[in-house]
């Protein structure tokens, strides 16, 4: 993934947009409703979704599952239409970048008790409107505060 960090900082740089995936994990409750699991970033600790770079030979929606699994240890089924976008400042060493970021609903199968990122990240499942109050990123939180989940929404594996 640094190949394409180092990149994408140089099409910041240029003045280009940049962009990432992530995935916004949920399950559905027994009363119908539904929860989302948010993850702490690694230096920050702040919650987050899984998030990361695009990566080389897969669709967006593969990649964010990929990130939900390695980031969050969670395994499932990704929508297919994207969920919505938001942009953020991503802080780098000696900058800040605005990335905008495609963001996957991500239907839960699995929680994997130990995971790559398991000792460096906490995670926590919440109603939407608890979720949102704890994102830092206004656009994010406002995604997915409004978020809803589509009925008999057509899921494929990723």
């Amino acid at each position: 993934m640094a190949a394409t960090k180092k990149k994408a900082v140089r099409k910041a740089k240029k003045g280009e947009r940049i962009r990432q995936v992530a995935a916004i994990p949920f399950r559905l409750t027994a009363g119908g409703d539904f929860e989302v699991m948010l993850v702490t970033s690694r230096t920050t600790q702040r919650f987050i979704v899984p998030k990361g770079w695009p990566m080389k030979g897969k669709s967006g929606r593969k990649a964010a599952t990929i990130e939900a699994m390695e980031e969050a240890g969670v395994l499932g089924k990704t929508l297919k239409q994207p969920a919505g976008t938001y942009s953020y400042w991503k802080r780098l060493a000696n900058n800040f970048i605005r990335v905008d970021v495609i963001v996957y609903l991500l239907e839960v199968t699995e929680e994997l008790a130990n995971w790559q990122e398991a000792r460096r990240r906490q995670r926590a499942w919440l109603a939407p409107a608890d979720a949102a109050m704890l994102i830092d990123e206004p656009d994010l939180s406002t995604l997915v505060a409004t978020l809803t989940i589509p009925k008999q929404a057509p899921i494929d594996a990723a």
